[in-house]
């Protein structure tokens, strides 16, 4: 069994912030897959189904960001998973927006959902990282999460969660290479071969149209017989 967990924070007013991309990455697994609708457990909101052979957990922790861990734990412990089963689906200001990276352990790097989980169960579990772009100043860090993402967004934002949900299934069976390749697939698809020729190929001659060796035979021309009576009649007899 795995957990995967998205983060945001619960409530309308938070549903399209930059910082809730985690819950979006689970909306978009949960209906794409057929999972039961969300229930409320263990502080958050939580629906089973399966990923290929791989039965899955889908948890929006509803403690607000800087608790995550607590929802986390608290499920973790319940089912008897390790941190290893766990996979958190999170907003990354140092990627630029469109970019997706998977990461096994390591540091929170500020992150204050990552910062709680880092607390209630280690650093050893799996994070998909997507990369939402940095504000460029510190101090507007907290209002750039926190508002919602532009118009220009929603192509890229749309690429991304049909990607991860693409490679659902591979993710959970632990193959981490092929679920980040369904996702380059829909954020950079391959480009169609333009079909254009060869501009250093010869032409090929036209065929030329059959002619016949020998001219044709034309009719002679007839002209009218201007002599007199007289002068035809003689001419009979000379």
């Amino acid at each position: 069994m795995k957990l995967f967990v998205g983060l945001g924070n619960p409530g309308s007013k938070y549903a399209q912030n930059r910082h809730n991309i985690g819950f979006m990455a689970m909306d978009q697994i949960a209906s794409d897959h057929g999972f039961a609708p969300f229930k409320g457990k263990f502080q958050g909101a939580l629906t089973e189904g399966r990923l290929g052979s791989e039965k899955v957990l889908l948890l929006k922790p509803e403690t607000f960001m800087n608790l995550s861990g607590q929802s986390v734990g608290e499920a973790m412990r319940f089912y008897k998973l390790t941190p290893a089963d766990v996979v958190v689906f999170h907003d990354e200001l140092d990627l630029k927006p469109g970019k997706l990276k998977y990461k096994m352990g390591g540091g929170h790097a500020g992150h204050n959902g990552l910062r709680s989980i880092h607390q209630h169960i280690g650093e050893a579990y799996g994070r998909v990282r997507m990369g939402i772009g940095h504000p460029g100043q510190k101090d507007l860090v907290s209002r750039y999460v926190l508002h919602d993402f532009h118009k220009m967004d929603q192509d890229w934002l749309d690429d991304m969660l049909r990607g991860i949900s693409d490679g659902a299934a591979h993710l959970a069976d632990g193959d981490t290479a092929k679920f980040s390749n369904a996702v380059a697939m829909r954020l950079n698809p391959p480009r169609p071969s333009t079909g254009k020729a060869n501009p250093n190929a010869k032409a090929k001659p036209e065929p030329k149209a059959e002619t016949s060796k020998s001219k044709p035979a034309t009719a002679p021309e007839l002209t009218e017989d201007s002599r007199s009576p007289l002068q035809k009649l003689m001419d009979k007899f000379s």
